[in-house]
């Protein structure tokens, strides 16, 4: 895998000890890479995560660092006395939680809402008391079904706000807001990462998405699904690529105003990714088509002109190579995968 790059710069200690920085979604797909990679740097790491639709398999590589702690813990409830404790200690809080894929975050709208909202404004209070830099991953989802394309941040999107998916969506265009009025009234300082669709291990083969649905069902020889007639496009994001562009975001030194998307400029159809997948799996399967789910993007492209500017950041690994190693990821780690549960992000 080629170098994505990283930050070098290592953190500020506090007390003489090791700077702590707080990982919200920190048993998720993106957040235990980004576990990984603060203590790689040199950070302590409390990890919070309910473990709703996280994988308790994807800490099993981080519970053996002694810089690293778990605490099963909604942020939607008031943050309990373990974590306040801390908080002299922390000097970065990164808000990873939320369900992530229509599938999971549909099944409790209501929890996705007031993860967003209320779980987001509970961190966004303790980066204010611990005079810590917060980091909220938004989505590309606050651009809904696009009229402009490729999207800018500038882009005030195309929302469906009672459609089946506002709960994620407008839940957090909601977080943003929150996170702009704390800076704004100068109670925080923050960042805002609008994220593209990522792939890599770790990823719940049950989540719904793409590229873990048509692995999955490549590996058991089922039948590939694709959703519409598959000319709708999405950019992937290699999992170390997107981590590296959240930790140079929060160390980023700006003013912090300005969301910034992190993705893969690289677009390409969904049969496009399903034939390297089919690739991969070494032969012809057959293909069945099911119509769109509601208010599925037709396309999806990040301007990253912004990060590349702000961050000197952009994608390293080209789709063949990330998509061979998630494969194998999901071929070792994960067997037979289970069902996938019919919806494409």
């Amino acid at each position: 895998m080629k170098d994505t790059g990283r930050i070098t710069t290592l953190p500020p200690r506090r007390g003489g000890r090791r700077r702590l920085s707080l990982v919200a979604g920190g048993a998720g797909f993106i957040g235990s890479h980004l576990c990984r990679a603060l203590l790689d740097r040199g950070d302590s790491v409390l990890c919070l995560d309910n473990m709703q639709t996280s994988r308790a398999s994807n800490l099993l590589g981080l519970q053996s660092d002694p810089n690293f702690s778990f605490l099963r813990w909604d942020i939607v409830d008031p943050l309990p006395p373990e974590v306040l404790a801390k908080t002299p200690r922390i000097g970065r809080i990164y808000n990873l939680a939320c369900a992530a894929s229509p599938p999971l975050y549909q099944r409790d709208p209501e929890h996705t809402m007031l993860t967003n909202v209320v779980g987001t404004n509970h961190l966004l209070h303790l980066a204010e008391e611990a005079g810590a830099r917060f980091l909220l991953t938004s989505t590309s989802e606050v651009y809904g079904d696009p009229d402009i394309h490729p999207q800018p941040e500038d882009y005030r999107g195309n929302v469906n706000c009672t459609g089946p998916r506002a709960c994620y969506d407008e839940g957090k265009r909601a977080a943003e807001a929150l996170a702009f009025d704390y800076a704004r009234a100068g109670r925080a300082e923050v960042r805002v990462a609008r994220i593209f669709n990522t792939y890599g291990p770790n990823m719940d083969p049950a989540d719904g998405r793409v590229v873990s649905n048509l692995i999955c069902q490549a590996l058991r020889g089922d039948e590939l699904t694709i959703y519409g007639d598959g000319s709708q496009t999405r950019s992937f994001c290699y999992v170390s690529d997107l981590v590296a562009g959240l930790m140079a975001l929060m160390e980023a030194e700006f003013d912090g105003m300005e969301p910034v998307n992190l993705g893969n400029p690289v677009e390409m159809t969904v049969n496009e990714l399903l034939e390297q997948i089919l690739g991969l799996a070494g032969g012809r399967m057959r293909v069945v088509n099911h119509p769109l789910p509601v208010d599925d993007p037709r396309r999806r492209k990040p301007d990253i002109s912004r990060a590349q500017e702000l961050l000197g950041w952009q994608p390293r690994v080209p789709l063949s190579e990330g998509l061979a190693a998630t494969y194998a990821w999901f071929e070792a780690e994960v067997g037979t995968c289970a069902s996938e549960v019919g919806q494409v992000r």
